[in-house]
């Protein structure tokens, strides 16, 4: 499903090609959010007669299990750095602070704009009516067509009737088929045979090329690990002359974001050129990371910010008592239990792991303000605390460089770096069938003799399945993927207690 920064992207790439003299045709069978962006920038946008209509505005939900833990005798203790660090309030709360509320409305807010705002410009109608068509909460075909929100409506066949009219004597490529990343089919002798002779010729390693990287996800010992292992490879490549990180994450580990941080800046000391490409949210740890980079790039919708800490424990203490499970405990150490998940903490403890938490928020804003410099608006502070911005926003407050896709990144990147053809290479690179049927364990050339071997958390894995049983089945689809990422977000909690995470935020658009 693609995300709003991504279709702002393809929006972008089609205002090119018009601007360039280039003619661009969209035909759909839906009118959303979605093909109302990317319609606003063809020549022409068309529907199906019948076609489904749900353009009506977006929402956002979050979940909070509080009332499912209490039932299970659990308990979240949460100790939180910046007032708009909302993150693990869904375990402790049964709705939003006050400030988490806030922080969503203004998020929402900006998101909304840009949507109204995308559509209005492109179909240059005024903003008034596109708010109009969204708050009548159900239209037609023949409704958006007299509003201006698209050129016609028509049959495929007709469709294709007038295309073939337009442009007689154009060639039309049907072939065209986006890359197969998880390599070619093999389905017998004569496919392995055909792999291993092309093999040689697809491979162009003399050749200086923009690397791209791809942070994904949650920032964990086991996301980072392949990442940092790719750039390590990349330091000793002679013809890697510059870096993309894309950063598409929502933060996690603190420990983990500063092992990312520590390898990004180990290629800005080579002096290559190195440029973040931020994706659907780059908040938290997923600025931290990127903050280093001397290009930021960002799209309006991107999610971003959340500079801030947050420390949390589950006490099982209850839920054990229920169970009929009793505990014996030896310590040697005032506060060898601190972090048990057997009791809560004290008033001892607990400012303990906030002043270890402020500690890494200091951190956080020194990687910030070194990376930034003068390109922040004013002080930090006022601009961390836990508060998440878009993108556009972000580039208001200096928080980001550019608003771009990609594509922007590497050619930027591809212009510090000296290359006339912007070439670049996705890394790591996806691996084909054949080379899952052949090749060997690969051996350590990057010549470290520490490397990262994450353990897996086991706690979390019965919490999870418990979770699971209890929610998962009961659950309509459209919402098991929240309840997911809850699960992911209980792990990494027990992986590394103290997390540079974003809000948990459902957009629905």
């Amino acid at each position: 499903m693609l995300t709003l920064p991504q279709i702002q992207e393809l929006r972008r790439h089609l205002i090119d090609a018009r601007e360039a003299g280039k003619d661009v045709w969209i035909y759909s069978d839906y009118f959303n959010n979605k093909t109302a962006l990317l319609g606003s920038a063809a020549n022409r946008f068309v529907l199906m007669p019948e076609a489904a209509v749900n353009f009506s505005g977006i929402h956002a939900e979050s979940m909070y299990f509080k009332g499912m833990l209490d039932k299970a005798g659990l308990e979240a203790e949460v100790v939180h750095i910046g007032d708009f660090k909302s993150f693990g309030e869904e375990f402790y709360r049964t709705g939003p602070s006050e400030f988490a509320a806030k922080q969503t409305e203004e998020l929402i807010d900006g998101i909304f704009s840009e949507i109204v705002d995308d559509v209005a410009s492109g179909r240059r109608i005024d903003r008034a009516k596109v708010l109009e068509m969204i708050d009548r909460g159900t239209f037609n075909v023949d409704d958006a067509k007299q509003a201006g929100l698209i050129d016609d409506r028509q049959h495929r066949t007709d469709f294709n009737a007038m295309l073939r009219e337009k442009y007689a004597e154009a060639k039309f490529d049907r072939e065209y088929a986006l890359p197969d990343l998880d390599g070619p089919d093999v389905d017998n002798i004569f496919d392995v045979f055909k792999l291993l002779m092309s093999s040689a010729d697809d491979a162009d390693s003399k050749s200086d090329y923009v690397a791209v990287v791809a942070m994904q996800g949650g920032i964990s010992d086991a996301s980072v690990a392949p990442v940092r292992k790719a750039i390590v490879k990349l330091l000793k490549d002679e013809h890697a002359k510059a870096l993309v990180l894309r950063v598409d994450s929502p933060g996690g580990s603190a420990l983990s974001s500063e092992v990312l941080w520590e390898v990004t800046d180990e290629w800005k000391s080579t002096g290559r050129p190195l440029a973040v490409s931020m994706g659907g949210v780059a908040a938290s740890g997923g600025y931290y990371i990127s903050a280093g980079a001397a290009r930021i790039f960002a799209e309006p919708g991107t999610i971003t910010g959340s500079i801030g800490v947050v420390g949390m424990k589950l006490v099982v203490a209850e839920a054990m008592e229920k169970m009929g499970i009793t505990t014996h405990s030896v310590k040697r150490g005032e506060h060898a239990d601190a972090m048990s998940m057997t009791k809560g903490f004290s008033e001892e403890e607990e400012a303990l792991v906030r002043k270890s938490m402020e500690e890494v928020y200091g951190t956080f804003k020194k990687r910030i303000v070194d990376g930034r410099g003068e390109r922040l608006k004013g002080e930090l502070e006022p601009l961390a605390g836990g508060r998440v911005y878009t993108g556009r926003r972000a580039l208001e407050l200096g928080l980001v460089d550019e608003l771009g896709g990609l594509t922007d990144a590497i050619a930027w990147a591809a212009d510090k770096a000296g290359i006339g053809e912007p070439k670049s290479r996705l890394l790591p690179e996806p691996k084909s069938p054949l080379e899952g049927l052949f090749s060997k364990p690969e051996k350590d050339k990057d010549g470290e003799l520490v490397g990262m071997s994450p353990a897996r958390p086991s706690v979390s894995e019965a919490l999870a399945a418990m979770i699971q049983e209890t929610t998962l089945a009961a659950l309509p689809e459209s919402t098991r993927h929240s309840v997911g990422r809850a699960v992911q977000r209980l792990r990494a909690i027990e992986e590394n207690r103290v997390q540079l995470i974003g809000p948990d935020l459902e957009l629905r658009w």
